[in-house]
């Protein structure tokens, strides 16, 4: 016998929850609690939330977009999540640029005392060509008038180029659970007001023009130090460029902080030191395409309508992605499972969507957005814009969700409250109308599409896993990860089966003036 109940929600239950949003528009939402017990039952206690972690982890390792190792890994999600019984499962490509991996490093001191160093190469940059063995020197480079004072002298060095930093002692735990005072103070409206990004790009010009510095003088390798963590994690993104046509770089590595402070102290007393490095790094020209890997359910009454759910496959080279983001591919594709296989009746079709290029900046949302939903730059929308009813994203690591980023769209607050009741248990409380940035539920929010990223625990997302060597499967949360596919099944069941899309905001304004051309 299917138990339903329709749960009223007034402005007492919205107060209740921290939330001051649609107070005056009491929503009735109908839950479903046979099928919200059929999706915890699956997804709790026959979980495979794990198993796919550890397939794109362990089995594949690290995701960079245009690899080998994330083209072999959407090989295997694709079979996967076709073994499920999912329809449509497929790639689409998109333009990205070269790929790269490496193949081989290994770095040691071998004088004035031996010992191996524990560094990565930064991505897009060339190998060593064998093992080099040379001095290593300082050339910190802010301004320009220090390029004079290092010209003529770096050529075959290992060349240290920042001074080195503080390490402070770690007096709180790196963990941490949002407390529900933080929880609460989430739940507020934010103060009006940003932040400034100062002369980025006059930044980065500087750094194009040491990168070439460096370059013409024949270095044999620049090193960085981590600019945060210590105690081995090492946090390593891009170096080079992934367009060939753009200017090469040197070889380039970060090394732990200690090591580069033992280094560094060493050479201020004047003694020499001397390291020995091979880096095999390895370009791919001949495909210079991306891809997303989707899937879907298709749905009953309602199956040219749409629910999306998300998160992005690739990351970064050091660890092997695991918080960042396997963690949120895992969730979504155990989800896709557990609404499969529990057998509850979907009228809306529900599609994953897994994205590559996001650390490049969302590349595979947006090409994907553009593509079937619209462009933001000309607000010029196409069909399917109509037919979506809500997506919902992923990549915050491995830490349990405590409730919903709203993207300041307050009619849909009512309706979330209510979804989020069977999974107060769980510890999911809390709506927030706040934004939050730098993941791919913003593709959709740019062309007024309902999207929203999940609040999760940070666990130790920022401070020891985000895009650093420590990114690997022990880091990974079980439980929590088990709570959140069953989140996220539950919510793309309610939006699949609710007799309205999910309230949308107004359009927003192109981001591109009527006349100009996506060039000026």
């Amino acid at each position: 016998m299917k138990i339903r109940r329709t749960l009223a929600l007034s402005a007492m239950l919205l107060i209740l929850v921290g939330l001051p949003l649609a107070a005056d528009r009491p929503v009735s939402e109908t839950i479903d609690f046979d099928a919200i017990y059929r999706i915890k039952d699956e997804g709790l206690q026959h979980s495979k939330v794990m198993e796919i972690e550890s397939y794109l982890t362990d089995v594949y390792g690290p995701r960079l977009t245009g690899s080998p190792n994330i083209k072999e890994a959407a090989e295997w999600a694709e079979k996967t999540m076709t073994s499920w019984g999912l329809s449509n499962v497929h790639l689409e490509t998109w333009p990205f640029g070269r790929g790269w991996q490496n193949q081989r490093f290994t770095a040691n001191a071998l004088t004035p005392r031996a010992y191996p160093l524990t560094a990565f190469p930064k991505a897009w940059t060339p190998g060593t060509h064998g093992p080099v063995t040379a001095e290593a020197v300082m050339a910190v480079i802010t301004t320009d008038k220090d390029f004079d004072q290092y010209r003529g002298k770096l050529r075959g060095k290992y060349v240290l180029t920042a001074a080195m930093r503080d390490v402070d002692a770690h007096f709180e735990p790196q963990g941490h659970r949002y407390t529900d005072a933080e929880l609460a103070e989430l739940a507020k409206q934010p103060a009006a007001g940003g932040r400034g990004r100062g002369n980025f790009a006059a930044q980065q010009e500087f750094n194009r023009k040491r990168a070439q510095f460096f370059l013409d003088e024949g270095v044999a390798c620049v090193i960085e130090p981590s600019t945060r963590g210590d105690g081995g994690t090492i946090f390593v993104q891009a170096g080079g460029s992934r367009d060939p046509k753009d200017p090469a770089h040197p070889p380039e590595v970060v090394l732990a902080i200690e090591q580069y402070g033992r280094i560094v102290r060493t050479l201020e007393k004047k003694i020499p030191v001397t390291l020995q490095m091979d880096i095999a790094n390895t370009f791919y020209d001949a495909d210079q395409n991306a891809f997303n890997v989707l899937a879907e359910i298709p749905g009953t009454d309602k199956a040219d309508e749409v629910v999306m759910i998300g998160a992005h496959f690739d990351s970064w080279h050091s660890g092997t992605g695991a918080t960042d983001n396997a963690a949120g591919s895992a969730v979504m594709m155990e989800a896709m499972r557990i609404l499969k296989t529990s057998g509850v009746k979907l009228r809306r079709t529900v599609r994953i969507g897994l994205w590559g290029g996001e650390e490049e900046g969302l590349l595979g949302s947006k090409a994907y957005v553009k593509a079937h939903f619209g462009d933001p730059e000309t607000m010029q929308l196409k069909p399917e814009h109509a037919a979506l009813a809500g997506y919902f994203n992923v990549d915050n690591g491995t830490g349990t969700i405590r409730g919903v980023y709203l993207q300041g769209n307050e009619a849909v607050a009512p309706i979330f409250s209510a979804w989020m009741e069977p999974f107060k248990n769980l510890g999911m409380t809390t709506l927030t109308i706040r934004n939050t940035g730098g993941t791919d539920h913003l593709s959709y929010d740019a062309v007024g599409l309902p999207g929203f990223q999940f609040i999760q625990d940070e666990v130790e997302y920022n401070a020891r896993t985000h895009h650093s060597n420590e990114d690997v499967y022990e880091r990974i949360q079980p439980q929590d990860m088990m709570h959140n596919a069953v989140i996220v099944a539950a919510f793309a069941y309610n939006t699949a089966n609710r007799d309205e899309k999910l309230p949308r905001k107004p359009l927003p304004k192109p981001t591109r003036p009527a006349g100009r051309s996506s060039q000026q």
